[in-house]
């Protein structure tokens, strides 16, 4: 079998505790949806896990504040380092008088710094591109990785590739958790194809006309997950689907023209393995991220209880609908980039993240969003071959993008009439 970023059949021994005590664990981007849903996996299951350090951006220093506090971490790492005077005075008014406050990191680097700490787990729950130093940082340092930022793995996958030891992430996205389980059904020359599966998010069944007047607010009225901002327009767009095929090649191995992407609204069967005999294994459980969470932290066991199973005495329809790619073209383009490999994938994320700003600000329209990221990789053009990538040139085409991308979108802003909230 060939060794792959993400293979069930493989375990990588990281270093670990004695028998019998919990696992060690470092939350990264910990006041996030991934992240508090990830505390309280570790808080019902006190034997398991022990959560040694904590990291966000510093939007919530309360909430960082009372979550170091109930979870005893030893450090905790602020990206924003101007929030630090707050989170000390967040934290000492919540430990009591003699009790030693945590280690207090701060700055762009923090996160990063932490992942390379002593644990057993990093979890990377961070959004955004700027998750790929903290990934690399943890490979490094010999920890499991358990992947919730899809953007660092895209942005940087030849760096991953390089540092990772097969079997040492475990992916946390539903839709990867599905196709790791999935995959211990069979060897994988026995493979025959990856079946992601996308809820179509608020717009299913719209027309590419129907999306013109479509405001922020809609789009953030996501039927099933309750997520961050940014994931919840790339559902909208789909654009997040095409990030987690990208994301499917990269842990997987398995070339772009076998996986495929079909919509199933009541995102109950979370991805698929299709093998040459024909047999198709799903992974089935209600849409629960905690599920999923606990499987990346606690694997090769199962949290117990981790998250509700399906209720099979309960009469159910499943819909299986095939993509709209001319409503949501993100899928495909994703698929050109990944194929063009390079600073490509970093092109598309970062231009993508700063439509989204644009649209959520009402300075870009819905289908604006991913016309202007198309427009945007065309004009990065093609990667040389055989170039090594390094992090500066994901830093520096980043940047590009990002410019770019924002020129783009002000001179639409000019030329198209916005859409405001509907009361």
């Amino acid at each position: 079998m060939t060794e792959t970023l993400a293979d069930p059949h493989l375990r990588f021994e990281a270093a670990t505790a004695a028998s019998g005590t919990p696992r060690d664990i470092v939350i990264l981007g910990s006041t996030g949806s991934i992240g508090t849903q990830a505390i309280d996996v570790v808080l019902r299951n006190p034997d398991r896990f022990r959560v040694t350090g904590l990291s966000a951006a510093g939007g919530r220093v309360g909430l960082l504040a009372e979550q170091a506090h109930t979870l005893r971490v030893r450090t905790v790492a602020v990206a924003q380092a101007d929030k630090v005077p707050a989170l000390r005075e967040a934290l000492a008014a919540r430990y009591g008088q003699g009790e030693p406050l945590p280690e207090i990191l701060a700055g762009p680097d923090a996160a990063t710094e932490l992942a390379a700490s002593e644990c057993h787990s990093v979890l990377n729950g961070i959004t955004g591109s700027i998750g790929l130093a903290p990934t690399l940082a943890a490979l490094k340092a010999g920890r499991v990785l358990v992947l919730a930022n899809k953007e660092s793995l895209i942005v940087g996958g030849p760096l991953v590739r390089e540092v990772a030891a097969p079997g040492q992430i475990v992916p946390v996205d539903s839709e990867h958790s599905a196709l790791f389980q999935a995959l211990l059904g069979g060897a994988r020359r026995e493979v025959r194809k990856l079946v992601v599966t996308a809820s179509g998010g608020p717009f299913r069944g719209r027309t590419r006309q129907e999306l013109t007047d479509v405001t922020p607010e809609q789009a953030l009225a996501h039927p099933t997950w309750d997520m961050g901002p940014v994931v919840t327009i790339n559902s909208a767009t789909l654009v997040n689907k095409g990030l987690e095929v990208i994301e499917a090649h990269l842990l997987f191995d398995i070339p772009f023209e076998r996986i495929d992407v079909v919509v199933h609204p009541q995102s109950y069967i979370h991805s698929m393995v299709e093998f040459t005999d024909g047999s198709t294994l799903a992974q089935a459980s209600p849409p629960d991220m905690r599920m999923p969470i606990s499987l990346g932290l606690g694997w090769p066991e199962r949290v117990p209880d981790a998250a509700p199973g399906c209720d099979w005495t309960k009469a159910a329809t499943w819909e299986f609908l095939p993509l709209d790619d001319e409503a949501f073209p993100s899928v495909g383009l994703a698929r050109h980039v990944g194929g063009l490999g390079g600073t490509a994938p970093a092109v598309f994320n970062a231009a993508n993240e700063e439509c989204v700003a644009a649209f959520l600000q009402r300075k870009l329209p819905f289908n604006g969003i991913v016309d202007t990221v198309a427009d945007v990789v065309a004009e990065h053009g093609t990667p040389a071959r055989g170039t090594r990538l390094t992090v500066a040139d994901v830093l520096e085409a980043e940047a590009w993008a990002r410019s770019r991308a924002r020129e783009l979108a002000a001179r639409a802003a000019h030329a198209t009439a916005i859409p405001e909230a509907r009361v």
